[in-house]
């Protein structure tokens, strides 16, 4: 058997400077959620977040998220994502469609705007369009979906997992 030592705070992993990760969302149901999605992306190393409406985190849900994450509101997110397109942004939505690919044999392109749907409504129509790829996450029972800050933490890991191959840790012989 191998010894473990536990280690409370190992310092962060980090992603090749070529990468830039957005998220984006529609107003959310639940402060809740918002403010898991926070704190997993500031895990992630995600620095900017859009999101619509009034957003508020809970600060000991969001932890240094809250202060690490940058949150614009805008209104809704379709003129947002034109102009992050424009400024050379690959538009990813994390949404169940009839022609979305599983996120297990998605490639990510660095620079990515991750779009998250609202709780119940999913991703709107208007939104759908403007994307350039839709990814899913198999389900295995029911409900038929994850909860939105859940599939988020999935996705943002599988991002930082295609990317930071070479990050963890340098002295470690084991696979991503």
């Amino acid at each position: 058997m191998g010894e473990f030592v536990h280690e409370r705070h190992k310092p962060p992993c980090a992603l090749p400077a070529t990468c830039e990760l957005l998220l984006a969302c529609p107003v959310l149901r639940s402060n809740v959620n918002l403010s898991r999605i926070v704190r997993v992306a500031s895990c992630c190393g995600v620095r900017r977040m859009i999101a619509c409406g009034r957003p508020k985190l809970d600060r000991k849900i969001a932890r240094d998220g809250a202060e690490r994450v940058v949150i614009e509101a805008h209104r809704t997110l379709p003129p947002v994502l034109r102009r992050l397109r424009d400024e050379g942004f690959h538009l990813v939505g994390l949404e169940q469609t009839t022609n979305s690919k599983c996120l297990y044999h998605f490639s990510f392109r660095p620079r990515t705007v991750l779009v998250i749907g609202h709780e119940r409504q999913g991703l709107d129509a208007d939104t759908l369009a403007l994307l350039d790829d839709v990814v899913e996450i198999p389900v295995f029972g029911l409900p038929y979906s994850y909860n939105v800050a859940t599939a988020t933490a999935m996705a943002l890991y599988e991002y930082c997992r295609q990317f930071a191959r070479d990050a963890w840790p340098p002295d470690d012989t084991g696979d991503l």
